[in-house]
């Protein structure tokens, strides 16, 4: 019995994630033709159609999403199977695939990267930067090694490790009469002045869910795709916002912006590494976790003032 190939199934993987023959066979450095022929021979070889082809694009059919579902867990195995043979070659060496999701990732990046290349040099990096969603998907297929997100995460067949608190923060317009010692009180939080990344991004979620009940109106729900614009939108008295301690230093650079902390018990994120139970590289892993916790440690950047240590009291 003709068994198909590993080829075979990466060149299928590739087509059901771009859903476009051209598209799928630049992702895998092949010509159109050769891919489609390899697509040929695995529909004939499972005996059932894969894809519908039509001139607007590429459909996968019923069979072919199960067929890509499991091709995806198999090539994830195998790329394990790789990487269980590379761990002779000493931790953190050879290409490390990292995903990050973008409320982090121009904040921690600059911090952790000279640590982990000055100790590590061996390394090669590669960094991918997308929403949660799609660096989950990324990494169950392999196409991943670790990923750097807000915990918790859902998967049964993952690990994590939890890595250090992020503190959300409130911006809002800056004005003579704030005082910034101030704290704030979730319910006082005006829902038609509440500006939010676009859906997707899990620190809209965040937001929403400790401000409880409270939803976006009016045209604080024109949903940005970055803080940069969030913040700008602040700064110009458009609404107020959430922001992550470890994003202040970066996006809050604007003098028409102020931060102010919230009461006891102060909203915060989780911030962690996830990667498969399967993967036989948790030592590299432990050791990234170690490399980022060092260096974020070892930063010299002030942290905000905080009133309470201050002795300031607190005000809603």
């Amino acid at each position: 019995m003709e068994m198909i190939t590993l080829r075979q199934m990466r060149y299928f993987d590739a087509l059901a994630r771009h859903l476009h023959f051209g598209h799928a066979a630049a992702d895998v450095n092949v010509s159109q033709p050769a891919l489609s022929m390899q697509i040929r021979e695995l529909e004939a070889i499972l005996g059932i159609a894969l894809v519908e082809r039509r001139p607007s694009g590429v459909r996968l059919t019923s069979e072919g999403h199960e067929i890509a579902r499991r091709a995806g867990r198999i090539l994830a195995e195998a790329r394990d199977l790789v990487d269980y043979g590379r761990q002779a070659g000493g931790v953190l060496s050879g290409e490390l695939r990292l995903g990050i999701i973008p409320s982090i990732a121009p904040y921690l990046l600059p911090r952790i990267l000279p640590a982990l290349t000055g100790s590590y040099p061996d390394v090669d990096l590669q960094v991918r930067e997308t929403l949660t969603q799609s660096l989950m998907q990324e990494l169950a297929q392999g196409r991943l090694d670790v990923i750097l997100a807000a915990l918790p995460v859902a998967g049964a067949d993952l690990e994590t490790r939890p890595l250090f608190q992020d503190r959300f923060l409130l911006a809002v317009q800056n004005s003579p009469e704030l005082d910034e010692r101030q704290r704030v009180d979730p319910a006082g939080i005006d829902g038609s002045s509440l500006l939010l990344l676009e859906e997707g991004h899990c620190l809209r979620d965040q937001t929403l869910n400790y401000c409880e009940g409270l939803r976006p109106q009016g045209r604080s729900a024109f949903g940005a795709t970055s803080l940069s614009t969030v913040m700008q939108m602040v700064a110009a008295g458009y609404g107020v916002t959430l922001l992550p301690e470890l994003c202040a230093s970066v996006e809050v650079r604007d003098e028409r912006v102020a931060l102010l902390r919230f009461s006891d018990p102060q909203p915060q994120r989780s911030v962690g590494l996830v990667w498969r139970k399967s993967s036989p590289r948790k030592r590299d892993f432990l050791a990234l976790a170690d490399c980022i916790t060092a260096a974020m440690a070892g930063d010299v950047r002030p942290p905000l003032p905080d009133p309470a240590a201050a002795g300031v009291t607190s005000a809603a």
